[in-house]
């Protein structure tokens, strides 16, 4: 079987919404006066906030943590609502190029479902993905690979034959974990750190569907 797909990421992937999750972290830290040290934001990207939350010291019980994920979450909803996002360059028309090839395309994000209702209205992106999975669908998130991997099971691709494109460090290592091979966008860290990643580029304007087809059938061991 010859089939291969593609999981793709999504904040700082398909789209940019950066921005708005930093300052939803601001405001709900000014709400309850809560510390934010400096470098908070980019060592937490693209994890649960069920993770984030404690490392912060903000809670560990689970009802305090649950909530301060809620409140935070429904700030970045009204931002995103008030200002829209940025897709970014190449997303549209690499995922537009996938779906007239045939390739399977599944969504694997930490992102909240509700989150993604809200950006899927912005964007209208959510026809192009075949399946998605999000942070309510796993019990696990990033760098854990059970985002991914449960993303291939329903596209019923081997995660062997499935291509992952990424920014974040937990989301290469999830995918790395899940035994898929990589593609590394450099919108949240510098190309130079992407170096683990079986491919790196500075947007997805420089990947094709031939480029993802090559490193599918490289993943066959």
């Amino acid at each position: 079987m010859n089939q291969w797909g593609v999981l793709f990421d999504w904040d700082g992937v398909v789209i940019d919404s950066s921005a708005q999750h930093e300052h939803a972290w601001e405001l709900i830290a000014a709400e309850g006066d809560l510390p934010l040290p400096e470098g908070h934001f980019k060592a937490g990207f693209g994890m649960k906030n069920e993770f984030i939350i404690p490392t912060l010291g903000w809670a560990t019980d689970p009802d305090e943590v649950k909530a301060l994920s809620f409140r935070k979450e429904e700030l970045y909803r009204e931002l995103v609502v008030k200002e829209g996002v940025l897709i970014l360059p190449g997303a549209r028309e690499l995922l537009l190029s996938l779906k007239k090839s045939g390739i399977p395309r599944a969504l694997g994000s930490s992102t909240p479902r509700e989150n993604l209702d809200a950006l899927f209205k912005v964007t209208g992106l959510d026809d192009l993905f075949d399946e998605i999975v999000c942070g309510s669908d796993v019990l696990h998130g990033k760098p854990d690979p059970e985002v991914f991997l449960k993303g291939a099971s329903l596209l019923r691709i081997d995660p062997m034959r499935c291509v992952v494109i990424e920014d974040a460090f937990a989301g290469i290592e999830a995918a790395q974990r899940a035994g898929m091979r990589v593609v590394g966008v450099a919108t949240t860290n510098p190309l130079e750190e992407l170096r683990m990643c079986d491919l790196a580029v500075n947007s997805l304007e420089e990947i094709t569907v031939g480029h993802l087809s090559v490193l599918a059938g490289s993943s066959q061991q």
